[in-house]
């Protein structure tokens, strides 16, 4: 067999939906102005509006955050509340269509659309707690938010990303015992693998770390500890992780827009990692020491 071929084969076989990163974060929140302030002074920018729904898209480099006021229309839908929660990550895919077909012969659980005139349809999984996953295709030339949204007049729609922060990860907190669930959840319908315990990233030394099969990201998970209450059905996305070729400096750039760090001796801030103080409840980011831009 032709060598090319033999390494397309393996790398299918490795990345069976042609992932290519994160597409987007998106939050859910009664109180959308509060968080846009707090992302704003993550360094993200308000760069365009929903057509006909209460959301809003904030970007800096090649990192997208969606803030999500909207109200659903269907029964049954998680509306917003005003904890702002990690309500969704969006998988850039080679074919989303084929990516949610494979991820659904593989146990995925289809979450049902409701797509207005003019939208698209983007299909989705669930996925930890009341989160969804999405699959995007369309994240080059031509994008889904040259369709599903509207340019704010006068922004630049492609801010440059702060000290070259870029998407790092996301940490997930599970229940006790519930680690060997979710890696195998995200390795059997995505591929994700799981790094040695020893391999660690950033300062926070706890739970354990899956791979992309892409390698441009992370997800760790983190079991309650022992004593602590067991938070059972309450899983979730916690926070996201910023990568970053200069902690120290990325911190340094922060802290002069108003962002507080963690002063706990537990997590200091230093060359491999920092975390920002939680904002509004529940909104906090983990800066991890990652050359890539």
């Amino acid at each position: 067999m032709d060598t090319a071929l033999q390494r397309e084969g393996l790398h299918a076989a490795s990345n069976p939906l042609g992932m290519d990163g994160i597409e987007f974060i998106e939050y859910a929140t009664t109180k959308p102005q509060a968080l846009g302030q707090v992302l704003e002074t993550m360094g993200f920018h308000p760069v365009a509006r929903h057509r006909s729904r209460e959301v809003l898209l904030y970007r800096q480099g090649d990192m997208n955050v969606i803030v999500n006021a909207h109200v659903p229309e269907v029964a049954g839908a998680n509306a917003p509340g005003a904890v702002p929660s990690i309500a969704a990550i969006a998988l850039r895919v080679r074919d989303a269509a084929s990516a949610y077909r494979q991820v659904l012969e593989r146990g995925g659980w289809a979450v049902p659309t409701h797509v207005e005139v003019m939208e698209l349809n983007i299909p989705a999984i669930h996925g930890v707690g009341s989160s969804r996953i999405y699959f995007v295709d369309r994240y080059k030339e031509f994008s889904i938010y040259d369709v599903d949204f509207i340019p704010i007049p006068g922004v630049d729609p492609r801010p440059p990303a702060l000290t070259g922060l870029h998407f790092f990860g996301a940490v997930q907190y599970i229940g006790v015992d519930r680690s060997y669930d979710w890696t195998e959840f995200y390795a059997e319908l995505f591929g994700f693998s799981a790094l040695p315990d020893e391999e660690r990233f950033g300062i926070l030394p706890k739970g354990h770390v899956l791979r992309s099969p892409c390698g441009s990201f992370y997800l760790q998970m983190i079991e309650p500890e022992p004593g602590q209450l067991d938070i059972g059905g309450s899983e979730y996305f916690t926070r996201i992780g910023l990568g970053t070729p200069d902690v120290l400096a990325s911190v340094a750039a922060l802290r002069a827009r108003g962002v507080g760090f963690s002063g706990s001796s537990a997590v200091p801030a230093g060359p491999r990692g920092a975390l920002t103080d939680t904002q509004l409840g529940s909104v906090s980011f983990e800066l991890v020491l990652d050359s890539r831009s």
